[in-house]
C-alpha cells in the first residue's frame, strides 16, 4: 500500500481521504480507524458529498487500525495530531512518514523550489510519493514553531454535527488532497 489514511471511526474523514486521493493520484490508498466502527459504510452525509463530487463509496467497510497497516504504508496521513500519535504508538518507526493531512500540505507549501523540482522529476507517482515523504520529514524537522499552527493541522470530526460541518470537513479534505495530487501528478 502506498498511503494509509487514519481517523477515529473510519467512517467519515479517512474514507474521504482514501477515496479522493486514490481517484486523483492512482496510488494504492487504504484507510483505518483508531476506534473503528468495523464493517460500517461511509457515513451518509460524507458519502453524499463524495458522490456529488463523482467519488464512489460503494463496497467500503470500516476497519480497525493495526501495526501491520502502518508498517505496509509508504505514507500515513491522519485527520488529527491525536491520530498521528496513535499511529506512532503502534509503530514508532512510522514517525518519519506520518503526518496529519493538513500538516503535510502545510510543510509541502514551504518546500524550497529545489525540493519541489526533485518531487516533480521523480519517475512515477510512487517515486514522487517517496520523495515527498522525505522532503516533508526534513521540513518538519526544521519548521519554525508558529503559535496556533499545530491546531490548524487538525480536521474536526463532523460525526453527529450539522451538515454544514460535514461540508466544511469535505472542503478541507478535498482541498488538501487536491494540493497533494498536483504535487504527485
Amino acid at each position: 500500500m502506498d498511503v494509509l489514511a487514519v481517523c477515529t471511526g473510519n467512517i467519515c474523514r479517512s474514507p474521504a481521504i482514501e477515496r479522493l486521493l486514490a481517484a486523483r493520484t492512482g496510488l494504492r490508498v487504504r484507510s483505518a480507524g483508531t476506534r473503528a466502527v468495523v464493517g460500517a459504510p461511509v457515513s451518509a452525509p460524507m458519502a453524499a458529498l463524495l458522490s456529488d463530487g463523482g467519488i464512489a463509496t460503494e463496497g467500503f467497510a470500516a476497519r480497525e487500525l493495526t501495526a501491520e497497516h502502518v508498517g505496509a504504508a509508504t505514507l500515513v496521513v491522519t485527520a488529527t495530531r491525536e491520530h498521528r500519535s496513535a499511529v506512532v504508538d503502534l509503530d514508532p518507526t512510522a514517525l518519519s512518514r506520518t503526518f496529519t493531512l493538513r500538516e503535510l500540505v502545510r510543510l509541502a507549501g514551504g518546500l524550497p523550489d529545489a525540493a519541489l523540482e526533485e518531487i516533480r522529476d521523480a519517475r512515477g507517482p510512487h517515486a514522487r510519493l517517496r520523495t515527498l515523504v522525505a522532503a516533508a520529514k526534513g521540513a518538519r524537522a526544521t519548521a519554525a514553531l508558529v503559535p496556533g499552527a499545530a491546531a490548524a493541522d487538525d480536521i474536526a470530526d463532523p460525526i453527529g454535527r450539522p451538515q454544514a460541518v460535514y461540508a466544511e470537513v469535505y472542503t478541507q479534505i478535498n482541498g488538501a488532497v487536491g494540493t497533494l495530487a498536483r504535487l504527485l501528478g
